[in-house]
């Protein structure tokens, strides 16, 4: 039995600094090093196995244990949900139906810019809304290089958008994990990241247009950026203060997208930037004989119904999924739960972490995609043999970023099992009142280990509600700040790195977009923390419920 020790060296700062040091080496190895991604975790992964042996005292047994643990959570966590993502767009591309999706796209504007809205930010976040995971970044990305953005542009755009959504992805699962984890409303935390994030929402578009065609871009298609910021967060805002944070991304996905259509029949930029219909090259390269013969004439309304018909399966069958009754069913019938075997870990207050393997066969995000996938194989009627074959590609594009998400997974675990994770977020919380500015960081600390808002909150949730209370301060305000702060973290996360270059057919590149997006996460960090902060203060302090 081991047991943590969160101050192994007697002092909490060097202790804490101590546990960082994996996390410092696998920015360092990424943004200026350039490493690989699948190089750079296994790198920090040893990093972390050094630290929780020699620092922290865990057994050298139970500190591979933990990191083997991890992996295998990532099977069902990550990989299962994006092969299964990936899966289903590389059947309609094979089935030539992507190239009619594009089209219906490219019908609502002629303007990539403003395409690159609704499909990244609007039907992104639709895509987070539902299944979560990397299945936005992925899906989205290959959207995105379909209308001519470059792969690694196109992927930088996915990341970035898949921010604002985040913190009420998978129909809402980190604020219900975070409610779970510290006993507190989670009506109350949605309601609190609801009046932080939907802030957040408003500047995505505008960071959007502006990775995509720079200052002409702003200049030019400011009108639907404001349209979508606005409309997206006002949904968000209204939904998660009055309605259901479950569903407050759903609508305002619709909305946003919704109110583009609207805008873009009564105005259009002065400029457009026309889009280049190209294949991705992470997808199936070359489409059936269909493809070519759709593009070269109109598409009739069956034709779009069968192009979105994936993406309407999917809506409706997770939205079944979440009726009472079914998801009861579900989880009475498809969960298989089993402690990990030779894992034994005690808290610093002698209480049992957390090992359990939670086999979710059923109603798992990704089992719910992979049955979205047969039912793909139905509609477009595309045979058995040509779906097993379209799988196996799918596997085999991923390659290296199947390893890196493994590692990853791995380093958080060892990290949080060890006692790293708790130490460095003990240290944090004695900053005292500047711990309302450091909120967030915590959040997205979390994050960029994790690769989830849900794993981050169920991480440091207890510590942000115990530093909340240490501090006199609201704790429904830093447990939300926990969430909001993560979201930031998505788009540098380096499993969510592996997703997009994986995805997008660049695997290996992950250092390359590390940098792109490095510097919209941590301004967009530092904003939140001046929110958060000015929510504790009088200044804003009437915005907490």
């Amino acid at each position: 039995m081991f047991r943590q020790d969160l101050d192994p060296t007697g002092s909490p700062t060097l202790s804490a600094l101590l546990a960082l040091l994996p996390l410092i080496a696998l920015l360092v190895l990424l943004g200026a090093f350039r490493w690989k991604a699948h190089w750079a975790s296994l790198v920090a992964l040893g990093v972390s196995l050094v630290i929780a042996v020699f620092t922290f005292s865990m057994p050298v047994g139970q500190a591979l244990d933990a990191g083997v643990f991890g992996a295998a959570l990532s099977v069902l966590n990550i990989l299962w949900i994006t092969f299964n993502a990936i899966w289903i767009y590389n059947l309609t591309v094979r089935s030539g139906h992507f190239a009619v999706l594009r089209r219906a796209f490219a019908s609502i504007s002629d303007d990539r810019r403003i395409q690159a809205i609704v499909i990244a930010f609007s039907f992104g976040a639709l895509l987070e809304a539902l299944a979560g995971g990397g299945s936005p970044v992925a899906i989205c990305a290959v959207m995105l290089i379909a209308i001519g953005f470059d792969p690694l542009k196109a992927a930088a755009l996915a990341l970035i958008a898949d921010t604002a959504p985040v913190a009420f992805g998978g129909l809402g699962n980190p604020i219900t994990i975070l409610g779970t984890t510290t006993g507190l409303s989670p009506d109350d935390f949605g309601a609190m990241a609801g009046r932080q994030t939907a802030i957040l929402a408003v500047f995505v578009p505008f960071i959007l247009i502006g990775v995509a065609d720079g200052r002409r871009g702003l200049r030019q298609a400011w009108p639907a950026a404001l349209t979508a910021g606005l409309t997206f967060g006002i949904c968000q805002f209204v939904f998660s203060n009055y309605w259901s944070y479950k569903l407050c991304d759903i609508f305002a996905a619709l909305v946003s997208a919704g109110a583009i259509i609207l805008l873009n029949r009564v105005w259009s930029p002065g400029e457009a930037t026309v889009a280049t219909p190209v294949i991705a090259g992470g997808s199936e390269d070359v489409p059936d004989a269909a493809f070519e013969r759709r593009a070269g004439r109109a598409d009739s309304g069956g034709d779009r119904l069968k192009a979105f018909a994936p993406y309407i399966i999917i809506v409706v069958l997770f939205s079944i999924a979440q009726i009472t009754s079914v998801k009861t069913w579900l989880t009475t019938h498809g969960v298989w739960t089993f402690a990990w075997p030779g894992l034994h870990v005690l808290g610093p207050k002698g209480k049992p972490a957390n090992t359990a393997y939670v086999l979710n066969y059923l109603g798992a995000t990704g089992t719910l995609l992979f049955v979205s996938g047969l039912l793909t194989l139905v509609v477009l009627r595309i045979g058995p043999l040509a779906g097993l074959r379209t799988y196996g590609k799918t596997i085999r594009q991923f390659g290296w970023a199947i390893f890196t998400i493994l590692c990853v997974f791995a380093l958080s675990y060892v990290m949080n099992l060890s006692g790293q994770i708790s130490s460095l977020g003990v240290w944090l919380a004695k900053a005292g009142a500047f711990f309302a500015f450091l909120s967030p960081v915590v959040g997205w600390f979390g994050v960029t280990i994790t690769g989830t808002d849900a794993g981050s909150n169920a991480l440091f949730g207890n510590l942000q509600v115990t530093a909340a209370h240490q501090l006199n301060v609201s704790p429904t305000l830093f447990g939300a700040a926990n969430t909001s702060g993560g979201v930031m973290a998505k788009m540098i996360s380096p499993q969510n790195l592996a997703v997009g270059t994986a995805a997008v057919g660049i695997v290996g590149a992950e250092g390359t977009l590390f940098r792109r997006v490095f510097g919209w996460s941590a301004l967009l960090l530092v904003l939140m923390c001046l929110l958060v902060w000015l929510q504790s203060t009088p200044v804003l302090g009437w915005m907490v419920p």
